[in-house]
């Protein structure tokens, strides 16, 4: 008998049998930790890369369209666009936008530096995509208004902002206005979904 084992060998114990060789439910549980342990930030650089991309396109098409305005029409006659129903006038506004509170020309300088402080204090958790554009409509908005605020009379951080957009029956603004305005509706209806910045979708 004891010859015999020893040409037949004695099998392996479960232990020594399963050692070196991983059993047939650990891969997924690695697959699971890896991806739970996989790094964000390239996802999250790429949505703060689109905000800055927005914002950018935002503040660049704001700071040309007053320029030209500037440039072009401004102590000059109002171009009708659509007849009276939407005209391009020159007007300088010291207050916030479509011409509301002139009164407090530094408050709302200062209230625009602050939304901008914070956006880019919150573009660090930023994951989502449609986050990322609205923030970037706002961002773009507020340092369009911003620098007419620092740079243009009658002073720093008393500027009038340019406005030139005139419908009919409503107040005249530009395009940073425009961008603040679709920014924050983005969010109204992004909150109402229950998407959240960092890309969590909740349901209260």
């Amino acid at each position: 008998m004891a010859e015999a084992e020893r040409i037949i060998g004695t099998p392996d114990t479960p232990d020594e049998a399963g050692e070196g060789q991983e059993r047939p439910d650990a891969e997924p549980e690695r697959e699971q930790q890896e991806q739970e342990q996989a790094p964000e930030r390239p996802r999250g650089k790429r949505r703060v890369a689109v905000l800055f991309a927005v914002a950018l396109f935002a503040y660049l098409l704001d700071l040309g369209s007053k320029m030209l305005v500037v440039a072009k029409l401004e102590h000059h006659e109002p171009i009708e666009i659509i007849g009276d129903w939407l005209r391009f006038a020159a007007i300088r506004n010291a207050g916030a936008a479509f011409g509301f509170g002139e009164a407090f020309t530094i408050i709302f300088t200062v209230i625009a530096a602050v939304v901008i402080v914070v956006i880019a204090r919150l573009a660090r958790k930023l994951r989502s995509l449609p986050w990322a554009i609205a923030l970037g409509l706002l961002l773009g908005g507020a340092l369009g208004n911003l620098t007419d605020r620092i740079f243009r009379a009658p002073g720093v951080f008393e500027g009038a902002v340019v406005d030139f957009i005139a419908p009919k029956h409503f107040a005249v603004f530009n395009l940073a206005d425009s961008a603040i305005v679709c920014g924050g509706i983005l969010i109204v209806i992004l909150s109402f979904r229950g998407l959240d910045p960092d890309g969590t979708v909740h349901k209260d």
